[in-house]
């Protein structure tokens, strides 16, 4: 393996020399090691190797190469402790060079990951604007038409328009802050699911007419809106607990919405108002599951 970058990095260096370097004047502070990791072979073991790394002070820079087995570790002279980390993960991790960081390469990995988060921000408002908005419209509908499929739907958009807020937080955060974020969603998730619940139970004791047309209307509208949310976050998903929830929201309101649809097919067919019902009730327990599935998540 060449120790070279560039031409401009050429000194590998060990544990015990690395106090000394970083005493001299063409040191520029950092180190890179390269690690192979055999293990790793998708992004939940990188989430791993995040989460891991991510309490080291101060904070070390990382870049992956998933197809290679491949973590590269841009650090101060903590290599024992990064070491012992990597480890301790059971990835089969061993430690393959370390050297003098070339500054190129370096800047390369912070505007990377610049990059990414930019990108990460960019998403989450657009799915912020989508939820809020369909929020608004189904909420309306869903009173006007009396249906508790609808307003079961646009609780579960409001909840994902302050889950996709929340990790609008989140990026550029450390991994323990977007677990944090993820999970604050989750339990919102849980509030807003027995909301629906409660108000299921409300038009079942006290009777509703649904509105059948409008529940087909305003179902298929937040069925492409949910389908435009998976579409954007495909790419990103699995950047984080934070972006994995937001994937989790989307896809359950897909569901959500192809059950609403059907409920009001079926009222129109049938004349009874227990298909909004039924369609109300099981979108309840899908954002519970859901909310279950979050607040698992342990990076």
């Amino acid at each position: 393996m060449s120790n070279k970058c560039s031409g401009q990095c050429e000194s590998v260096v060990t544990d015990s020399s690395i106090k000394d370097i970083k005493n001299t004047d063409a040191f520029d502070g950092r180190f890179t090691t390269e690690y192979k990791v055999p293990k790793m072979d998708c992004p939940s073991e990188e989430r791993l190797i995040r989460l891991a790394l991510d309490g080291i002070e101060p904070p070390v820079g990382l870049k992956f190469d998933i197809p290679n087995r491949l973590v590269k570790v841009f650090h101060d002279a903590h290599l024992d402790e990064i070491t012992t980390k990597l480890q301790s993960l059971n990835l089969g991790a061993t430690l393959e060079i370390t050297r003098e960081s070339c500054s190129v390469e370096a800047t390369q990995a912070k505007e990377s990951a610049k990059e990414n988060e930019g990108k990460e921000t960019i998403i989450l408002k657009w799915l912020l604007i989508i939820n809020g908005f369909m929020f608004f419209c189904e909420f309306i509908a869903g009173w006007i038409a009396q249906s508790a499929g609808l307003i079961a739907d646009s609780l579960d958009m409001f909840a994902d328009a302050a889950v996709y807020g929340l990790a609008i937080y989140a990026v550029g955060k450390s991994i323990k802050m977007k677990l944090k974020a993820a999970h604050i969603s989750g339990w919102l998730q849980v509030i807003l699911a027995l909301g629906a619940l409660s108000e299921v139970l409300r038009r079942f004791i006290y009777g509703s007419e649904p509105v059948s047309n409008l529940m087909i209307i305003f179902g298929a509208l937040a069925l492409i809106a949910n389908v435009t949310c998976l579409f954007l976050i495909s790419d990103s998903k699995e950047n984080g607990a934070h972006m994995k929830a937001s994937w989790i929201f989307s896809a359950n309101d897909v569901i959500a919405n192809v059950g609403v649809i059907l409920a009001g097919l079926l009222v129109t067919l049938t004349g009874s108002r227990y298909p909004d019902l039924v369609i109300g009730f099981l979108i309840a327990l899908v954002v519970l599951n859901g909310a279950r599935r979050i607040l698992q998540l342990k990076y």
